[in-house]
């Protein structure tokens, strides 16, 4: 069974608050500890923004993937 020490539902925020809301919650993860996100698409251009911010701070692992729903695990390293 997963744990989650957060869980971001994306489509509860504004655009404009989004990414700042996941990298928040990123950052006060502890390391190996995981936050869940939800959204209503595939979040490529978050994936590489956390590429570009972290690029070997985190694990993505998508837990499910679409159509309508798509929830990836993302855990600090």
């Amino acid at each position: 069974m997963n744990t989650y020490t957060a869980t971001i539902n994306a489509t509860e925020y504004p655009p404009h608050l989004k990414h700042k809301v996941i990298f928040e919650t990123f950052e006060s993860l502890q390391p190996q500890e995981s936050m869940l996100l939800v959204n209503d698409h595939d979040p490529k251009p978050l994936r590489l923004q956390f590429q570009a911010t972290h690029p070997d701070g985190y694990d993505w692992e998508y837990i499910e993937q679409g159509p309508t729903t798509f929830q990836v695990k993302i855990t600090k390293r």
